[in-house]
This record gives C-alpha cells, sequence and structure tokens, in this order.
C-alpha cells in the first residue's frame, strides 16, 4: 500500500505530554478486527478520548478545538507494549504524519516507518522547548523538512537534526511500502537474474 509522498510540512502540532504511552492506549485491543487500514483513526486513543457513554472527554488534546496540525508530540518511551501494527495505522489514519517524542519502542518506530508514519526523536531539552511553544502559542507552526532531517520549532527559529534509516528515509520521500520498493526496482532486479544466469550458460 503505498502513502503520501513526505517532503516538508509545516504545521501546528497537538501535544500529548504523557510518559509511557503503550500501544493499548493508542488502539484498544478490542478495535483489532478489522484487516483493512482504514477507520482506526476514529478509535485512536479512544479510552482517553471518550467517556464510557460515548461522548468525549474535554480536557483530552485531541478534543480540544485550539490544537491541530499533522504532529502529535508525545513524552518519553511512545509506542511501548505490545508490537501491534494497527498503532501506527490509527495515528496516521486520523491524519498525523509526524509523531516526536524523545525516545520510540523500538517496533512502534519500524511499524511506523513502514506505515507513512514519521516517527522523529529529538533531545528531552528540546521536546521540551516544543511543549513550551505549543503551550504559548497552540498555533505556533514546525517545519518537519525530511531531506535535511530537521526539526525546527519556527516560532524561535531553533532546530534539531534527527536520524532515519536512508532506505527508510526513501520511501517516505517516495510514498513506497517494500513491496512498492520492490515493484520499482523491478527492471534492476530482472537485469541481476540475468547476468546471474550469464555466468552460467552462454547469454
Amino acid at each position: 500500500m503505498a502513502y503520501d509522498k513526505f517532503s516538508t510540512i509545516k504545521t501546528p502540532a497537538v501535544p500529548l505530554p504523557i510518559e509511557n504511552v503503550d500501544t493499548d492506549q493508542i488502539i484498544p485491543a478490542r478495535f483489532l478486527k478489522a484487516v483493512e487500514r482504514k477507520g482506526f483513526g476514529d478509535n485512536l486513543f479512544r479510552d482517553w478520548r471518550y467517556q464510557k457513554d460515548g461522548s468525549p472527554k474535554t480536557d483530552f488534546p485531541l478534543n480540544n478545538p485550539k490544537y491541530s496540525g499533522k504532529i502529535l508530540v508525545g513524552g518519553k518511551n511512545f509506542g511501548s507494549g505490545s508490537s501491534r501494527e494497527h498503532a501506527a495505522w490509527a495515528i496516521y489514519d486520523y491524519g498525523f504524519r509526524v509523531v516526536v517524542s524523545s525516545f520510540f519502542a523500538d517496533i512502534f518506530k519500524g511499524n511506523a516507518l513502514n506505515n507513512g508514519l514519521l516517527p522523529v526523536v529529538v533531545s528531552p531539552g528540546f521536546l521540551q522547548k516544543i511543549f513550551d511553544a505549543i503551550e504559548k502559542d497552540p498555533n505556533t507552526e514546525f517545519e518537519v523538512d525530511l531531506e535535511n532531517q530537521t526539526f525546527t520549532i519556527l516560532a524561535g527559529d531553533e532546530s534539531e537534526q534527527f536520524e532515519i534509516n536512508p532506505y527508510k528515509k526513501h520511501c517516505l520521500q517516495n510514498g513506497l511500502d517494500d513491496i512498492d520498493y520492490l515493484v520499482e526496482m523491478k527492471s534492476q532486479i530482472v537485469e541481476f537474474e540475468k547476468n546471474k544466469s550469464c555466468r552460467f550458460e552462454a547469454c
């Protein structure tokens, strides 16, 4: 499944200053029955967003109209717990394209990168500056530049670089998942196999 191509985005951010957010909180297990990747955003942080009667909890950031944007800013150790890929599906389906934290669980980070969602790891001090900027002005914008691997607080013009696997960077920039990447390489694969065969028989 292809995803939106990622280059540079400028957008406000939604703060979730909670540490140790696990995948069961991101998308509760009872919503994992669907096999398609659509619709999971409706139940993102379901138990934190809604009361038992289905009414929204007004104090939860995703229900607060003053917050918007394509960046979700989480606390330290985001995405711990089970390895469910649905957590990344839910965040992407809701409309986020970037998740920022000072630390991600490895499996969640991999699932995010495989599903068009960019996990940006920043230093604890810079993460706090992001939260402070949002608290000061919820409309403040941030720039995520994948090519140069920088996250910038535009209001203060403060920036920090982040790391990303070159292969995953290429996939995000071109809107590819692993299967799409192999299809993109089809001609090179065919040529390689042809040359390999030529070593053992006349061509």
